[in-house]
């Protein structure tokens, strides 16, 4: 496999670029347009000038739940458990319904500190006390053990009332109360991701009417968002980076939807893109449904796209199942072959990160042309940052 030097993937991002704060409306973040080669630049809630009528616009439906915890010791320590993932039930919507307990994958904070005793934190607002038992530890993480007293109190409920919402750490700030709104989508319906998918953050009811009355149609996937979105790449070849696994769920019915509109999918944001490539990958063997790292560069495949696709919906038909479940560790890179998405929204990413050779990979590897407009023409970066809608480069 030919090296993929991740100093090539290096910009200067001032701190003073990093947008700390969205706009007051989300809809007039400025808007970057790459279309062969050529770069200009408008309003996000003029994108529907952007999208041909009879396109399919695909987002992850993902609400960012309130994951990290505080507790504190009987001897004043602190500690802070920073919820990743269910292990027990493994499915998000079942953890997150229990009313019994739940086992989570979480980083936690002093984590020396707390040795075999529970921590017990008070819910005031809902009558119970939750406690938390460390487990084994899994590398950087621990499993940790969630037990409360209340009997139809949910898992959700509980972080719903002491949870804290977790801002990318680059924003170098607390949480405040308005992250609680303006760090999710406005058709974030499915809890489970501890990040936004913050492409979607520009839009509002206004921008999808708006692209409703042109003609174009909208659908939605879900994937949940990891910490690992966060990880820099490390080594000096990015091939050598380990990406994160993450869940995927996505409906028959959207799957026909995207069968039927191939060739005018319009994808919001990384985790949209990865999830429907993953897609393709999934239909080559639907009653494993999973991706690997370097899946789509081990072997060349002959399967057109539309029936791998229709091998799932197959193949979910034959189960009994209306929704694809399935993990996705596909890393999107120079050297890629784009199956399925033709035009990308995103935001503007870290320097040297998996997110920017997806970028590159998608516009031919001229993410500098991209970069170097919004660096010159004072766009805002990152989470709380402007938006771009990237044409993909044949």
């Amino acid at each position: 496999m030919k090296p993929i030097l991740i100093a090539d993937y290096n910009y200067p991002l001032p701190d003073e670029r990093i947008a700390k704060y969205p706009l007051a409306e989300r809809d007039h973040s400025k808007l970057l347009i790459y279309r062969d080669g050529q770069v200009s630049e408008d309003r996000f809630f003029n994108v529907g000038n952007h999208i041909a009528p009879d396109s399919l616009l695909i987002y992850n439906n993902t609400r960012v739940i309130q994951a990290r915890l505080e507790f504190h010791k009987s001897s004043g320590a602190r500690i802070e458990v920073f919820c990743l993932e269910p292990l027990t039930p493994h499915d998000y919507q079942l953890s997150l319904g229990s009313t019994t307990g739940c086992t989570w994958k979480c980083m936690v904070g002093n984590a020396k500190k707390w040795k075999e005793e529970s921590l017990e934190l008070r819910v005031e607002r809902l009558e119970v006390t939750l406690r938390a038992y460390k487990e084994q530890s899994l590398g950087n993480t621990y499993a940790v053990r969630f037990e409360w007293d209340g009997e139809k109190v949910s898992f959700a409920e509980i972080l719903d009332a002491i949870g804290e919402l977790p801002i990318p750490p680059y924003l170098n700030r607390k949480t405040e109360e308005s992250d609680k709104t303006t760090y999710q989508t406005v058709y974030s319906r499915i809890k489970g991701s501890v990040a936004a998918p913050t492409a979607g953050l520009h839009f509002t009811e206004r921008v999808l009417d708006d692209l409703r009355s042109r003609g174009i149609e909208t659908d939605e996937v879900t994937l949940h968002v990891g910490a690992g979105t966060f990880l820099p790449v490390k080594t000096a070849d990015a091939n050598e980076h380990t990406m994160h696994t993450e869940i995927i769920a996505v409906p028959k019915t959207t799957i026909e939807h995207i069968i039927r509109k191939l060739g005018h999918i319009v994808a919001v944001g990384t985790t949209s893109m990865r999830t429907l490539e993953s897609l393709y990958f999934i239909g080559l063997h639907p009653d494993k449904p999973s991706v690997g790292q370097f899946e789509p560069y081990e072997n060349a495949y002959s399967l057109s796209v539309r029936d791998s696709l229709q091998a799932i919906v197959d193949y979910l038909d034959a189960t009994g199942q209306t929704t694809l479940h399935a993990e996705t560790q596909i890393m999107i890179k120079p050297g890629y072959t784009f199956k399925i998405v033709d035009q990308l929204i995103t935001n503007f990413h870290q320097p040297q990160s998996t997110l920017l050779l997806l970028v590159s990979a998608f516009v031919g590897g001229d993410w500098h042309t991209i970069y170097d407009y919004a660096l010159s023409h004072e766009f805002r970066f990152l989470s709380y940052g402007d938006s771009s809608i990237l044409n993909r480069k044949s």
